[in-house]
């Protein structure tokens, strides 16, 4: 319930604001695991618009799947800093002429700017950060280095403050290290960036306390705690077929016979891209086997 709390405090301060959230985590292509970070986003976003509020004031942008280049370092070469001059103006996809990144400058397909103009649309920016190794990972420092230039314009090259009237706060999530000191870091680069940084907003989550912890058991009893903790439903991975079937099959009508699967269902179901669908192929009484290859079964026209 507590961590409900921290959660429900966040979403009562995030009211009637614009918010964008940025999820960090990633999962492979063909998983149909959901990292707890976007879960928890996908969970803050729905009850935002739960009081009729249009869906749009509550963004989720996931930067794992664009294409974002890594910093170049521009603010310590050895000619000076020229993180942000104006010289870095990005020419195209730059409504308010604000983004200053030699990065995108010298990466025509570099898609930072769907995130800084994002940023200028928002009211708030809370970012979901999961924890690698102690640290931020990687994929959110890779966006935050590349953001440098916001707080560079103004403590460096003296210039405008872009972020003063906008809030920006982090959801940390982890395992067993260090997620409070994440949390309180990047609060301060919050600051430094010139954001307001209420504490409401921000809050983390750690599994367990004791950093030696490394057992495989721990590792699948963290989602669950994570679920409870938090009161979000099952996301069908690390659940028992059983209880998917319970919370999720029944309540949208896949329950095995009641209905045939498309065409598209079974093709998916033959590839190996099926075995990660099992589940779902199961239940529509595809029969998936161990090795990668499918089976249909002779209710739906299949030879098995």
């Amino acid at each position: 319930m507590i961590d409900q709390n921290k959660m429900n405090r966040a979403i009562a301060h995030l009211k009637g604001k614009k918010v964008l959230m940025i999820t960090t985590s990633n999962r492979w292509s063909g998983s149909d695991d959901i990292p707890k970070t976007t879960q928890l986003a996908e969970e803050m976003a729905q009850k935002l618009y739960d009081d009729g509020r249009d869906q749009a004031m509550a963004k989720i942008m996931d930067i794992t799947k664009m294409n974002i280049y890594h910093c170049e370092g521009n603010v310590s070469d050895k000619k000076g800093n020229s993180c942000g001059v104006k010289g870095a103006t990005l020419d195209h996809d730059n409504p308010t002429g604000n983004i200053r990144c030699w990065a995108s400058v010298n990466h025509k397909d570099d898609e930072l700017h769907k995130v800084a103009n994002a940023i200028f649309e928002a009211d708030v920016v809370l970012f979901f950060i999961s924890t690698r190794w102690g640290q931020a990972n990687a994929f959110y420092q890779k966006l935050i280095e590349r953001l440098n230039w916001i707080e560079n314009r103004w403590s460096t090259l003296e210039g405008d403050q872009l972020m003063k009237s906008k809030e920006a706060g982090c959801v940390v999530l982890g395992h067993n290290w260090n997620v409070e000191a994440i949390m309180e870091n990047q609060m301060q680069v919050y600051r430094w960036f010139g954001f307001q940084v209420p504490r409401e907003i921000s809050y983390c989550w750690q599994w367990t306390s004791d950093v030696t912890d490394e057992s495989a058991e721990g590792y699948l009893e963290d989602p669950k705690d994570f679920e409870a903790d938090f009161g979000i439903g099952p996301k069908f991975i690390d659940e028992s077929y059983d209880k998917w079937i319970k919370t999720r099959l029944l309540e949208t009508a896949y329950e095995e016979g009641k209905r045939k699967p498309t065409p598209e269902e079974i093709e998916m179901c033959k590839s190996p891209e099926g075995f990660n669908q099992i589940n779902h192929c199961k239940a529509l009484g595809l029969t998936p086997r161990e090795d990668g290859t499918k089976s249909i079964s002779k209710k739906y026209g299949g030879k098995e």
